[in-house]
């Protein structure tokens, strides 16, 4: 019998032909778009702030440094990011899903960020930038929806400059039992319902619990990120290990 387990992938509980994934990922984010950061705020009680301060604070960007904001949505880390830069510096908010990446630049104009920010619609496993370019990339909860994360990683090395480090913000495995219990109970329950209710789309939210529980935990992404060359890979839980900030460089 042929091992089709190549060709195949997961979208959420999904068996998927890897091919379909993208596309699937998205229609979700074309639906989920215009409510994104309401939804955000939302669904993690305004933490997801204090998850991406700290993402900022651990990126030791300075002036006149060329940042990547991979899978950057509407622009959170971006707009952070341009202040830290300055005008002799860049940052390139990148995203797959041409939705997001318009309500992205539409946010950042509205809030007066624009002289040093590009946006290019771009696939994480095939980054189209020059090797060894930027000083800092971060990935704010997009790696899970991926297809080939491994892939994605070698890219974002590629186009690291030595000494440069990759950040990767991301859901991950609730330290405690307890808290993983409420924490399915919230993701599986109640998130679709206020998808429903807020965004008219509560498949979306159950795609976006499930690509959670299928993503790599704490220990396993630290690996990947060191099999395809990062160097020093650490990772901070945050909110009980609810989301996690790994952390590599490259020498």
């Amino acid at each position: 019998m042929a091992d089709n387990s190549k060709d195949t992938t997961h979208f959420g509980f999904q068996t998927v032909a890897k091919d379909e994934k993208a596309g699937k990922v998205a229609d979700v984010f074309h639906s989920v778009a215009a409510k994104y950061d309401l939804m955000n705020d939302l669904m993690s009680m305004g933490i997801h702030r204090i998850w991406k301060r700290f993402t900022i604070d651990c990126s030791g960007v300075r002036r006149g440094q060329r940042v990547l904001d991979l899978a950057g949505g509407t622009g959170d880390l971006t707009a952070k990011f341009s202040r830290l830069v300055g005008e002799t510096g860049e940052v390139v908010l990148a995203d797959i899903n041409s939705s997001m990446l318009k309500m992205g630049r539409e946010k950042l104009r509205n809030l007066g960020v624009a002289g040093n920010v590009s946006y290019v619609q771009a696939n994480a496993e095939a980054l189209p930038f020059p090797d060894n370019y930027f000083d800092c990339i971060t990935i704010s909860f997009g790696l899970r929806n991926v297809t080939d994360k491994d892939k994605a990683l070698a890219s974002m090395f590629r186009v690291l400059k030595p000494g440069g480090r990759l950040l990767v913000l991301e859901f991950s495995k609730p330290l405690l039992e307890p808290l993983s219990k409420v924490y399915d109970a919230y993701s599986f329950h109640i998130l679709p319902r206020i998808g429903q209710l807020v965004a008219n789309d509560a498949e979306s939210y159950r795609y976006l619990a499930e690509s959670i529980r299928m993503h790599p935990d704490q220990e396993t992404l630290k690996q990947m990120m060191e099999d395809v060359g990062f160097e020093n890979s650490t990772y901070y839980n945050l909110t009980g290990g609810i989301v996690a900030l790994h952390r590599g460089y490259k020498f």
